[in-house]
């Protein structure tokens, strides 16, 4: 089968978020199974051309966009550490400038609908046609019904299935529609879903995370509980929940699984010491490390809770900040990594400043300190108010450290609440893989977080539940066979 992924992001060459660890780590487990699998993403300026070494594949391809026409050029590297090619698409006018995502909300919308028109010319110039176009989040959502447009002019794409994921429903992409028609050059009564309108700041709106949905063949997202969640839940929907259950009979959620070679503490090089499950006591050194580094009391025994995360409104900072001084009474520690939101940031920096010594905020993206946190914390803090699935969790159970996650999309897929109970003769016994509360309320947080401090001071129990997490399988073996599946079944209709 050939398969080509289209997104916004890919780790390492350009990462925000989530996104690019899952476009960066899918296709090189789908390759693993035989599967003619590549990537298109933006050429950005950002991109270390010294560090991913690229060949120029072809120049100038005119793509038509508004009144005239752009030209692009395809750059090719692999994905680090294997062999799935990666397209880059190269315009510096809409492609290259402002980093991933450019702060003018006109100009994102623009740069991604180039990006999608883009994608269509480059089949006849690289020689190779996908059967299967994999489109991720509201970036590419305009492309299948693109791609259905070109068929009636092509019968080659015609053959050409589409596959759309929902990273984030509440990232959607909107603008005013007839800006967006007249910038790709179509009518919007081609097909039918570019004839949905959606009223709103920008008069009548076109949503392209909706385009997506409407467009492809079939649609995905990426945890079974945040599949149900979107389809039943108004709230957690957007304002799609409809949009959704119209495509109920293709739409399923497939679990994220994370790149287990990367993530790996026994041979991880960004941290102080590498360890195993079999080694777990040489975790301690790294939290040692991390304490140092972060300028907080260097001791084994205090509790060291830590937290990676893109400061938005759905990460939960508002209801752990309410109870961060009620924890640090307990002897406990802080270090938050992240940015985003300046309301966020700025709660997490309070907190930090009249805390010396016990709390550590860095507002910033540092992919090394992440994983330092990761090896170095005792907890692993996700009280989301949504998260559809969620790889902190699972990089945090990779290097033994706990979650404490709310129960919602794929942290209630992923973790399982701990039992810890004792039994006769002073025995002890501890089940499970993290600390779980259902309601989004600071005091159901600090239960919970409480609790997990009562099975940290039981060393037997909490190596033994280390020891367990760490030797759970979150790798994508499971996930990108379902994906295998899912495109023969396309390919076959």
């Amino acid at each position: 089968m050939r398969i080509l992924f289209v997104s916004a992001e890919l780790t390492p060459l350009a990462k925000v978020g989530g996104l690019a660890d899952v476009v960066g780590s899918l296709p090189k487990a789908l390759k693993e199974l035989g599967i003619d699998v590549r990537v298109a993403m933006p050429k950005y300026e950002i991109i270390d051309e010294k560090k991913y070494q690229m060949k120029l594949l072809k120049e100038k391809i005119p793509v038509k966009v508004g009144p005239g026409q752009e030209f692009v050029n395809i750059y090719e590297t692999k994905i680090p550490k294997s062999e799935v090619p990666i397209y880059l698409i190269d315009n510096l006018k809409y492609l290259g400038k402002d980093g991933v995502y450019p702060a003018d909300h006109r100009e994102e919308i623009f740069r991604f609908s180039f990006f999608s028109k883009a994608i269509l010319e480059i089949f006849s110039a690289l020689g190779w046609t996908p059967e299967v176009l994999h489109c991720h989040d509201w970036h590419v959502g305009i492309l299948p019904g693109l791609l259905k447009i070109r068929a009636n002019e092509s019968s080659k794409s015609e053959e050409i299935k589409t596959v759309f994921t929902v990273h984030n429903l509440a990232m959607q992409g909107l603008w005013s529609r007839k800006e967006v028609l007249d910038f790709l050059s179509i009518s919007g009564n081609e097909t039918s879903s570019l004839k949905v309108r959606q009223p709103g700041s920008y008069g009548e709106n076109i949503n392209l995370i909706q385009q997506g949905i409407l467009g492809a063949d079939f649609v995905t997202t990426v945890s079974p509980t945040y599949a149900k969640e979107i389809a039943n839940r108004a709230y957690q929907a957007w304002g799609l929940m409809e949009t959704i259950k119209s495509r109920q009979e293709n739409f399923i959620g497939i679990l994220n699984g994370i790149d287990t070679d990367y993530f790996d503490p026994s041979t991880d090089l960004y941290i102080e010491t590498q360890y195993s499950s079999k080694k777990i006591k040489k975790k301690i050194e790294n939290k040692l490390a991390l304490q140092r580094e972060m300028g907080l009391f260097e001791s084994e025994f205090l509790p060291l809770f830590g937290m990676v995360a893109r400061l938005t409104f759905q990460k939960g900072v508002d209801i752990l900040t309410e109870i961060t001084d009620k924890i640090l009474e307990l002897g406990a520690q802080f270090v938050f990594l992240g940015t985003g939101e300046k309301r966020l940031e700025n709660m997490l920096l309070r907190v930090a400043g009249k805390n010396h010594r016990k709390v550590a905020t860095v507002i910033k993206f540092d992919s090394v300190l992440a994983q330092k946190i990761y090896a170095g914390s005792d907890f692993f803090l996700m009280p989301s108010k949504f998260e559809p699935c969620g790889l902190g969790q699972l990089i945090a159970m990779r290097y033994g450290t706990i979650p404490i996650v709310r129960a919602t999309g794929g942290l209630k897929d992923t973790v399982k609440s701990v039992i810890y109970r004792k039994r006769e003769f002073g025995e002890k016994r501890v089940e499970g893989e993290g600390f779980i509360f259902k309601g989004y309320s600071s005091d159901k947080l600090l239960k919970t977080m409480k609790r997990a401090l009562e099975v940290y001071r039981d060393k037997i129990a909490w190596q033994t539940l280390q020891r367990h997490i760490m030797e759970k399988d979150f790798s994508w073996a499971v996930s990108a066979k379902k994906y295998i599946e899912l495109y023969k079944k396309l390919i076959k209709r």
